[in-house]
């Protein structure tokens, strides 16, 4: 089901702090993801993180995701989607942190499966992404980013729907804001969606390997999940 923006911006009772006030800029659609959550070693995590932000703990333990998905019909607030740019497969390694009260994700790297739409999305926004090789079909992903030696393999196919999630479920999906470095100067990107409609995901094959620095990800994850995706729109970035 797909919702208007005004139906997805009215509802805000599964958000902790009201979103901007002032028009949003950005639409786009986050699609069929998978999600492979690890726990790790907080320290390990000090190094690729910000000092201004808290890395966040569930139970003790620090996370981070490897979330593999297709982007779809980013666009600006008043301007169609081109799909040529605007669609493409993406992958992101972050993890969790907080800055002020807000919790929100840090990207460690982001690729891109189109080139130029690799380049425009990191001249717009700010952010680390690189372009990658990625195929997907319906039950399988396929990454290998050759630069820095970044390989997914995934077959999965979709589980029965989660319909009570967890105390750490909410921890690792519902995040209504993500942080970026540049210049020497933090920002902050707020954004709005509904609720993920999460999946248990089965895995028939994965192999998984990345590393950066003392981060290493080359085993089965702590947990899964799987989403058709949420509609989303976000805001300019604010200097905090």
């Amino acid at each position: 089901m797909k919702y208007t923006i005004k139906q997805i911006l009215a509802e805000t009772n599964h958000r902790t702090w009201l979103y901007p006030s002032k028009s949003w800029k950005y639409y786009q659609e986050w699609n069929k993801a998978l999600f492979f959550h690890y726990r790790v070693n907080k320290d390990i995590l000090k190094e690729l993180v910000p000092n201004d932000l808290e890395i966040d703990e569930i139970n003790g333990s620090a996370w981070v995701s490897l979330v593999a998905f297709t982007m779809e019909k980013i666009r600006p607030r008043f301007l169609p989607a081109f799909p040529p740019i605007s669609d493409f497969d993406e992958i992101n390694l972050r993890t969790y942190v907080t800055k002020n009260g807000k919790p929100g994700v840090y990207f460690l790297s982001i690729e891109a499966g189109k080139l130029f739409s690799a380049l425009l999305a990191k001249s717009l926004s700010g952010l680390p992404y690189e372009k990658s090789n990625i195929n997907r079909t319906e039950n399988s992903y396929q990454a290998n980013h050759l630069k820095r030696n970044f390989t997914l393999l995934a077959d999965f196919h979709a589980g029965m729907s989660v319909k009570h999630k967890t105390e750490l479920d909410l921890f690792l999906t519902e995040r209504y804001c993500l942080y970026l470095d540049e210049n020497k100067q933090l920002f902050r990107y707020e954004i709005q969606h509904l609720p993920w409609k999460i999946n248990q995901l089965e895995l028939d094959f994965l192999n998984i390997d990345y590393q950066i620095n003392d981060l290493v990800i080359d085993s089965r994850p702590d947990l899964v999940h799987y989403s058709e995706g949420v509609q989303v729109v976000t805001w300019e970035k604010k200097k905090i």
